[in-house]
């Protein structure tokens, strides 16, 4: 294989600005007295957390741009497309008013933020799913904040991505071409997960892969032409690819759609953060590699800190790790990676 170019485009990248943090911490939402620890304290209405004392990793990359871009340095990133975590999207919150002032105001720290380090750091709009106000709230990132993409959740008000609260977000969508990052804003059966950090490490695929069968047996997808991808390589989507589409096959129940499930599951997007070379390996055989993003989970603990080895190991040609490198995030967020020179 020829050599790659060092320059990677991040799809799958983290921020939480300081002013933001600041604000939630004057209304007393948030404690921020251990961030000199690298851990931050969030109300449950936020964050979603059933425990407001549950420390949430908060490095300094999260809200210091230096930190940030010398990390981005030493993993050869040029790029990252970077969305406001799941912890401050407010996303099991009941109260309409408080979803939206504080994703508003993290839209807005987001852009801020970025706007730091225009050349390496790209945002993507929150928009609060769920919600009847998300499709405004998208559209204001897109026309008034300039982000080339949007991010969402799983779901929101305890309503799923396929209520028809959504139809206008999706439709709006649709109508951009805009990409979609979909990422899992809570956990399914959090009653079972209450140890071993099982939320984190098997309740966010779970979810994003539920998610995502809504949106693939719903019909969604039959209405809306979506450019949605995955975070962390679709979770469990794709291993249950085969299973979908016998059901959908065999139970009138699941057959709202004409399309057969694993033509929509190949026609996603995914990013690359699977931590296992074997199965992203497969993902890529599966939906091929201009359907697979760069996406490393940045700056949590759970991250992939060597992005280029982890497509490198992969053993693709040149051009397909190109795609995945950077290629298919530069053609779908209209901006280049910084040259290695750069």
């Amino acid at each position: 294989m020829s050599r790659l170019s060092p320059a990677a485009y991040d799809i799958h990248a983290h921020a939480m600005p300081l002013p933001l943090l600041e604000r939630l911490a004057a209304r007393g939402l948030a404690d921020l007295t251990g961030l000199p620890e690298g851990v931050l304290r969030l109300d449950p209405r936020v964050s979603g957390l059933a425990d407001d004392r549950a420390p949430i990793p908060c490095p300094p990359e999260q809200y210091d741009i230096a930190a940030r871009l010398a990390r981005m340095d030493r993993e050869e990133v040029g790029r990252q497309a970077v969305s406001l975590p799941p912890f401050l999207t407010c996303a099991t919150a009941e109260d309409a008013r408080l979803v939206r002032e504080v994703v508003r105001a993290g839209n807005d720290a987001l852009a801020e933020f970025t706007a730091q380090a225009p050349d390496r750091l790209t945002a993507l709009g929150g928009a609060p799913v769920g919600f009847p106000f998300a499709a405004d709230e998208a559209r204001r990132c897109l026309d008034e904040l300039g982000t080339p993409g949007i991010a969402c959740g799983t779901q929101g008000q305890r309503r799923e991505l396929d209520d028809p609260v959504n139809e206008d977000l999706w439709s709006l969508l649709a109508a951009r071409r805009v990409l979609t990052f979909v990422h899992p804003s809570s956990a399914p059966g959090l009653d079972r997960m209450t140890d071993l950090w099982l939320p984190q490490l098997v309740g966010y695929p779970m979810e994003t892969a539920l998610a995502a069968a809504r949106l693939v047996l719903g019909g969604v997808l039959d209405r809306h032409d979506l450019v949605l991808c995955l975070a962390h390589g679709g979770g469990c989507l794709p291993a249950l690819s085969g299973r979908l589409t016998l059901g959908w096959g065999r139970k009138p129940q699941a057959r709202r759609t004409a399309v057969a499930p694993a033509t929509r599951i190949d026609a996603f997007y995914y990013d690359t953060a699977v931590f296992s070379a074997p199965i992203l390996r497969d993902l890529v055989d599966r939906v091929g590699a201009d359907h697979v993003l760069l996406g490393t989970d940045t700056p949590f603990d759970l991250a992939d800190t060597t992005p280029l080895a982890t497509v490198r190991a992969l053993g693709l040609g040149e051009e397909e790790s190109r795609l995945i490198l950077h290629g298919n995030a530069e053609r779908a967020l209209h901006a280049p990676v910084p040259s290695p020179a750069t």
